[in-house]
């Protein structure tokens, strides 16, 4: 049993070394392509997805968004927004009480009449931020009459397929390497935070990033989720959309300066003003949110929007920052997901079974991922496990199970006929002998010399088969040795070898019922042989001569046997009857078994019965049709 055991395993081993290699391979070559880049794309598109498929969230009150759109433009009959109205708008916002407010638009250069007028208001009321762009090209510069701690850059980083999932919170600034430029986003947030009492830290785990309320924002790394080799130069963090129709409170120009604000909606909260129309050309693209307005876009000022909410959230309401694993949780990820499709293509060795399995496992890989993106907010790999199942488990992997494990019965199969075709061939050879040898031992009803003659024979024919089985193992010639001793090329006719067969069989002198024939009868009717294969017409052979065997051995008193092989209707039916004593034992001996098998190999049939008033039929038949041909 243990020896069994120890074999099993063993050749379960040498299955897996012969048939993996092709598998480890692909996933060795998407690890690698992973590592190099490649793969970049794939990733971000999922993220994207499994962001878009997110549920609903309620929008976020803490933020508020002054939009200027196209009737706003309208109403003011001005573009660009003149510095006066602007001033006016400010002006008339402070009265709301806000704890922060932050004018992205760009005021470097004064749009008259009004400059001075909102130069006054930007130095008068400390918590309105302005903006720069301090990222090559067309660097813009603040407001003058702001100071450094209050303006914010508002530099967005793009991606390599032009859409924004990233979000710079801090970088040194490129003229004074000793001073930081905070965001636009950072600094509300500040203000915020501020008013909150509650104080930025530096990073324990990762000094360089930043820590609120013992929170370290997730910083985005060279190898960061799907991102290789990424460098933004400064702190920047992944967005995390806030999933909604409606994430903030959204009012225009004209609903402040015509009093339509409810004054609640604007005390203490974060107040963001920009253009939202498209003159401005201040919009990103994205494809993490649904039913958009801008098909695949949002302006500008909502996304310095999602930011800030995302990291009040993340501080006050513990909703979840996008982070991700290290490389090597990441890889061992990857190569979990790379030897569960060949360990199933070694399971199923079928290819719809595989397909099945390939299909649960990449959405079994999907469903984790959205999962661990939406509960916890960890970006896992995803693409290239669903690339190696793809690859391995419904090509590579599955195929070389399939065919090895193919080769594996194929050798199985010749070693059984190999022992079936041994016995045969000793069944109707030397134990025949035996059996008569035997049976006149028992009786004592020859002589002495005679029956040492017998064995001596049956010495001779065992002798004999072992040097036809070391010759047909040696030589590709198909043939087939008959109990007489006759071999059969079995490349003849078939109606030629049964007439050998018939012949050769009758002649034996070791079945005593033949000497008491008076009528032999035989007619094998001709067939192409492109119907049959060699193993067919072996089989065929060996029935034949089985049948006629068991007449010498069985039918007592048989004074008539006839063989016959008739071809009719597409159909051929090979008998043996004789008129001896009929079937005595409902034994099923070896030979009937190896008829049915025989009969089944042939979709045929096999029966073997006894007729009236005596004897009995032995009989094969089989339709002729071309899928036999070889």
């Amino acid at each position: 049993m243990r020896r069994r055991t120890w074999n099993r395993i063993y050749k379960e081993f040498g299955l897996w070394w012969l048939a993996a290699p092709p598998g480890i391979i692909v996933l060795i070559v998407t690890i690698s392509i992973r590592i190099a880049g490649g793969m970049q794309y794939w990733e971000w598109m999922l993220l994207d997805t499994m962001l878009h498929l997110r549920p609903v969230e309620k929008h976020d009150e803490r933020v508020v968004i002054v939009g200027i759109d196209e009737k706003d433009i309208e109403w003011v009959k001005q573009y660009p927004i003149p510095d006066q109205k602007i001033a006016e708008l400010l002006t008339k916002l402070e009265t709301y009480k806000p704890l922060a407010i932050g004018l992205d638009i760009f005021k470097n250069v004064p749009i008259e009449p009004g400059g001075k007028q909102l130069a006054q208001v930007l130095r008068s009321n400390s918590n309105i931020i302005g903006i720069e762009k301090i990222l090559p090209p067309n660097e813009t510069l603040p407001p003058q009459s702001l100071p450094p701690e209050r303006v914010g850059f508002v530099d967005l980083l793009n991606d390599e397929d032009s859409k924004n999932r990233r979000y710079l919170l801090y970088t040194a600034n490129s003229k004074n390497l000793n001073e930081d430029k905070y965001s636009l986003a950072l600094r509300l947030v500040i203000k915020y935070l501020n008013a909150q009492r509650i104080n930025l830290e530096t990073g324990k785990n990762d000094p360089n990033t930043i820590m609120i309320r013992g929170i370290e924002l997730p910083r985005i790394t060279p190898n960061f989720g799907g991102y290789v080799r990424a460098d933004d130069g400064g702190l920047s963090i992944l967005i995390n959309f806030r999933n909604s129709n409606q994430p903030f409170d959204v009012v225009s120009l004209r609903d402040v300066f015509n009093g339509k604000v409810d004054v609640k909606s604007l005390r203490d909260r974060i107040v963001l003003v920009g253009n939202r129309n498209l003159s401005t050309g201040d919009v990103i693209y994205t494809s993490a949110l649904p039913n958009l307005k801008l098909s695949g876009q949002i302006y500008g000022i909502d996304y310095h929007a999602h930011v800030i909410s995302q990291i009040l959230s993340t501080v006050i309401d513990n909703r979840p920052m996008l982070h991700s694993w290290g490389d090597i949780a990441e890889y061992v990820w990857i190569l979990i997901w790379g030897f569960l499709p060949i360990t199933i293509g070694r399971l199923t060795q079928s290819v719809w079974r595989n397909i099945l399995g390939v299909s649960v496992a990449g959405f079994c890989l999907f469903g984790c991922g959205y999962i661990m993106l939406w509960v916890w907010g960890v970006w896992i790999p995803v693409a290239p496990g669903l690339l190696v199942l793809a690859v391995n488990g419904v090509g590579l992997s599955a195929f070389a199970f399939y065919q090895h494990d193919k080769f594996l019965r194929s050798q199985i199969k010749e070693r059984q006929n190999t022992i079936d075709h041994t016995f045969s061939i000793i069944h109707n050879g030397p134990l025949q002998t035996l059996a008569y040898g035997l049976k006149h031992m028992r009786a004592e009803d020859i002589p002495y010399e005679q029956l040492l003659k017998q064995f001596e024979k049956l010495d001779w024919e065992i002798r004999e088969i072992g040097e036809f089985l070391k010759l047909e193992a040696l030589t590709t010639e198909e043939s087939l040795r008959l109990g007489s001793g006759l071999i059969l090329e079995l490349n003849r006719p078939l109606h030629d070898l049964l007439y050998e067969v018939y012949s050769s069989t009758l002649e034996r002198k070791d079945f005593e019922t033949f000497k008491t024939l008076k009528v032999k009868i035989r007619n094998f009717d001709p067939i192409d042989d492109k119907y049959l294969c060699m193993e067919d017409k072996r089989g065929i052979c060996l029935f034949l001569e089985e049948a006629l065997c068991n007449v010498g051995k069985h039918a007592q008193g048989v004074k008539r046997v006839e063989a016959s092989g008739v071809y009719s209707s597409d159909k051929y039916k090979l008998s043996v009857k004789d008129n001896g004593s009929g079937i005595t034992s409902k034994l099923e001996n070896k030979g009937t078994k190896h008829s049915k098998v025989l009969a089944k190999q042939l979709r045929g049939e096999f029966r073997r019965e006894s007729f009236s008033p005596r004897g009995t039929i032995c009989e094969l038949s089989w339709k002729l049709k071309k899928e036999f041909e070889f």
